[in-house]
């Protein structure tokens, strides 16, 4: 499957299938939960399904052990969907197929709160890939994707990771 970029779009419904596997929703992953990675998604049960590469806009930082994200299109009402101007870059990851018990572990290690201070935010996203599935009018399949922001407050002073890549980084 091709690498793909984020933009706004109808979100097509996940399968039968895969509903029916309690596989429920989709996740994008771009630093230590990427296969080889510290903490590779994979070692999670139920194991999770590979979906595919994807990019999503924004920037992504080097936090030393790990890599945090700052989001430049946001799919939450909050912020409509727009792009951010000073987050346009691209960040490099993984679509992955999970159930609520995999979500409920990533919420723990991401130390994600309900308040919105933990370390990371829980955001959701579309991605809009080729291929088959539920279609836009322009053809293109979308997913709803759960992405992990990091809190603003511990990128200042971090490096930016130019490549949007946290493997080539290391």
């Amino acid at each position: 499957m091709p690498d793909e970029v984020v933009v706004p779009g109808k979100t097509g419904a996940a399968s039968p299938d895969a509903e029916a596997n309690g596989f429920v929703r989709h996740v994008f992953v771009y630093g230590t939960l990427r296969r080889g990675g510290s903490n590779d998604i994979t070692r999670c049960r139920p194991l999770p399904q590979f979906v595919g590469h994807a990019h999503i806009a924004g920037t992504l930082y080097d936090l030393g052990a790990y890599p945090g994200a700052v989001l430049g299109v946001l799919g939450d009402a909050s912020c409509g969907g727009k792009q951010r101007a000073d987050h346009g870059g691209l960040i490099h990851g993984e679509i992955y197929r999970i159930t609520k018990a995999v979500e409920a572990e990533l919420d723990l290690l991401e130390e994600v709160r309900d308040d919105g201070g933990g370390e990371y935010v829980k955001r959701e996203i579309e991605l809009v890939l080729s291929g088959s599935g539920p279609r836009t009018e322009a053809g293109a399949m979308t997913l709803r994707c759960l992405v992990y922001e990091i809190h603003p407050s511990r990128v200042t002073g971090r490096a930016v990771i130019e490549s949007g890549d946290w493997f080539r980084c290391r």
